[in-house]
């Protein structure tokens, strides 16, 4: 296995742990206030949370979809490189998220 991969499917799982701590507060915050921003923010936390599980999933326990998952030099390194750093970039800002939200 790629050591790239390997870290993205870290980088995924750590995500998902931070989103699930974001829902709860925004769907908190909805459940209180019933305001269409809270709402927005929920929203936004599902479908980010959904796209973050189907990514792992994909990374990690499914190597049909993915044949590179079990050969990852079928993925060009760069191509790694750059999976990576979207996942990274994405970390950085739902970890900035969860800074600025939680209570």
């Amino acid at each position: 296995m790629s050591a790239l991969i390997d870290l993205m499917r870290v980088t995924l799982g750590v995500n998902l742990v931070l989103l699930v701590a974001l829902l709860y507060v925004w769907v908190r915050n909805y459940l209180q206030f019933r305001s269409k921003h809270t709402l927005g923010l929920s929203l936004f936390g599902v479908f980010l949370l959904g796209e973050n599980a189907l990514a792992l999933y994909f990374f990690a326990f499914h190597p049909v979809l993915t044949p590179w998952v079990a050969d990852p030099t079928l993925v060009p390194r760069p191509a790694q490189i750059a999976m990576l750093s979207l996942r990274v970039l994405e970390f950085v800002a739902i970890g900035v998220l969860l800074w600025t939200t939680w209570d």
